[in-house]
């Protein structure tokens, strides 16, 4: 235990040591000291992880639960900083620091020529540090800790740029969105406490049979939970801040949105699965948002033009599968699905950063063209990345996708019916809008005009090797990981009520191993989604190229709903954004100028100028007024003792 205590507390130390390093001294360092270093710590985080993955996997590792101090105690609550390391947190640690390891390599020849570069590095490390401290919490503060640390990173990196009014409001987009998913996750917390006494993980949950009865009190922790996971995972309406995040450096966005910021709040919900299962209400309303959120992101995704909107999107909607999955309560495939999009997530946001560098920043797909012949790496890797995303059969997203689906259709709750055709018209719609992606840039007629030939050309390795890499798991990953997932790997860090385990159902009548699952691929309901959808693109964007245009013409109200997003970001600037600004100007007013300067300083202040003048008065340099006073003090004085 001693071992397992000192390498989970390297993990966390090594990306901040690096973070602090780079921060404070990066200027001292210069641009390869710095990125050697952070980039170096992060990958003994990432060793160190691989190494207790695969102890776990062999089952030579156990869960290990113990803290290392005490940091604060209130009113006999002690406030711990410990880990919490089981099947689940190790396999989120491995995945976060190897796509951050591989994040921080691709940085360095992404943004060499950018001045803030010791920053961007340090708030790199930072952001890792903060996921996995996220992850490997054992307790509800710690959790909120990293929580809170993530939402900071994700500000400061989505607006990393500061000096683009644009990236200063996008990032207090995400800010503004996350602190009103925060009010609810802390008073989840709170309901926590107050129901059980604890915000020790192991005490709250081994409580929750016993509490099972007071329904209500269960209900509101997982709503207010679920608020907070709505935020940081994006889900339909507190979503609108993650297609704006584009507005960061892309290395961001994939770190982003394949393994901290948007990965946080599914996490939560299944860490904290021992209390959501015995909110039914909860689950059903967590399938409806993850439906939604799958489907109307979809559709948004198809009449995108920049590059890293559309795989923003396509962020919303694979987010929206995961969630489904956790209102289903299958968990297990819900971070299953998880990983394997984690991979392919960042290989096609580093791929279109990639193309991005090579057009001098030009995002617009319909300013692309018959890229293949010059980027052959990327367009590879791009390729398998949108595989793997529509989940052909034999890829990392296959494998997840289809058993969320199989699990969504043995579901015993009433909504699950509707998440699954749901789920069928969603894999049609992410493969229409992934091959109208391909199509775009790498055929079609070249619409590169203002790039000169000559720099039209693979980047330099510290870009390419990244893709490659990538594309490894997001290949294979699905299937390596498949039979271990299935096997109740995370039996002991989840927690599913018998009768909500559709996994024992599959096992026993549908499972038929790796090559089983992977013929099956072919004759399943997804995958005649998947043809459907390569016919309507070929159709479209090479038999008649310009039926997209007629089809946007003739069906305008629809492409006009789609165009602004359903009118979410409309319905926040006129509504919420003025109220917002309403409030604050209010808490403003009456808190801090009123109350705080008002009454705490300027008032203090005033009272003792108010007292001190009143009191100057008594102090007239008349001796017989002095004596005067001494004597009818002394009289008091007496009069006291002798009748009180």
């Amino acid at each position: 235990m001693n071992d397992l205590r000192l390498l989970t507390g390297l993990i966390l130390i090594a990306p901040l040591y690096g973070a602090t390093l780079a921060g404070l001294w990066g200027r001292k360092l210069g641009h390869k000291a710095t990125h050697l270093i952070t980039t170096g710590l992060v990958g003994v985080s990432f060793v160190i992880s691989l190494y207790l993955l695969v102890g776990f996997l062999r089952g030579t590792i156990s869960p290990w639960d113990g803290n290392y101090y005490v940091w604060g105690s209130i009113g006999g609550l002690d406030i711990a900083v410990g880990c919490l390391l089981d099947q689940l947190s190790v396999l989120m640690i491995t995945v976060v620091s190897f796509i951050s390891l591989l994040v921080h390599i691709y940085s360095i020849g992404y943004m060499h020529d950018d001045p803030g570069y010791q920053r961007f590095f340090s708030y790199i490390s930072l952001f890792t540090f903060s996921m996995l401290m996220l992850v490997l919490a054992n307790n509800f503060m710690q959790i909120f800790f990293g929580w809170e640390a993530v939402g900071l990173l994700s500000y400061l990196l989505i607006g990393f740029w500061y000096q683009r009014a644009s990236a200063n409001y996008a990032s207090l987009k995400a800010f503004i969105v996350n602190r009103v998913g925060d009010f609810g996750f802390i008073l989840g917390i709170a309901a926590v406490f107050q129901l059980t006494g604890s915000l020790d993980y192991a005490t709250v949950f081994s409580q929750m049979p016993q509490l099972a009865t007071q329904q209500a009190a269960i209900n509101i922790i997982c709503f207010a939970l679920f608020v907070g996971a709505m935020a940081k995972s994006a889900q339909i309406p507190l979503h609108v801040w993650l297609p704006d995040s584009m507005e960061g450096p892309t290395p961001i966005s994939a770190l982003i949105h394949a393994a901290t910021m948007v990965t946080a709040g599914v996490y939560m919900v299944a860490r904290m699965s021992p209390i959501f299962e015995y909110s039914p209400s909860a689950l059903t309303f967590i399938t409806i948002i993850g439906t939604l959120t799958m489907l109307l992101m979809g559709f948004v995704a198809i009449v995108q033009n920049d590059i890293k909107r559309i795989i923003a999107y396509s962020t919303l909607s694979q987010l929206g599968i995961m969630v489904v999955a956790l209102g289903v309560s299958a968990y297990a495939a819900s971070i299953f699905h998880l990983v394997t999009h984690a991979f392919y997530k960042a290989l096609l946001f580093l791929a279109a950063g990639s193309i991005i560098t090579v057009l001098h920043h030009e995002q617009d797909i319909m300013r692309m063209g018959n890229l293949r012949k010059y980027l052959p790496i990327t367009f590879a890797t791009m390729v398998i990345g949108s595989l793997a995303l529509i989940g052909f059969p034999g890829t990392a997203g296959f494998f997840s996708k289809d058993l969320i689906i199989e699990l969504v259709a043995n579901s015993p709750l009433p909504i699950a019916p509707v998440a699954y055709y749901a789920l069928l018209a969603g894999v049609f719609v992410t493969a229409l809008y992934s091959f109208r992606l391909l199509a775009l840039v790498f055929f079609t007629e070249d619409r590169t005009v203002d790039i000169p030939r000559d720099h039209l050309h693979e980047p330099s390795k510290h870009i390419w090797v990244p893709l490659v890499i990538l594309a490894v798991p997001s290949i294979l990953v699905g299937g390596l990981l498949i039979d271990t997932i299935l096997n109740n790997y995370f039996a002991q860090a989840i927690f599913v009520l018998p009768e909500h385990n559709t996994f024992a159902d599959f096992i026993k009548h549908d499972y038929h191993g790796v090559l089983g699952l992977f013929l099956h691929g072919f004759i399943s309901p997804p995958f005649v989604m998947l043809v459907l959808a390569a016919l309507v693109s070929w159709w479209c964007y090479f038999k008649q190229p310009g039926l997209p245009l007629l089809l946007s013409k003739k069906f305008s109200v629809i492409y006009f709903v789609l165009t602004n997003k359903f009118g979410f970001d409309k319905f926040n600037e006129i509504f919420i954004l003025p109220n917002v600004r309403r409030l604050g100007t209010m808490f403003w007013k009456v808190g801090d100028v009123f109350c705080i300067d008002g009454i705490m300083i300027n008032g203090t202040v005033k009272g003792i100028g108010l007292v001190a003048s009143k009191m100057r008065k008594l102090q007239s340099g008349y001796l017989y007024q002095y004596a005067f006073a001494m004597v009818s003090a002394l009289v008091l004085l007496l009069l006291w003792i002798f009748y009180v």
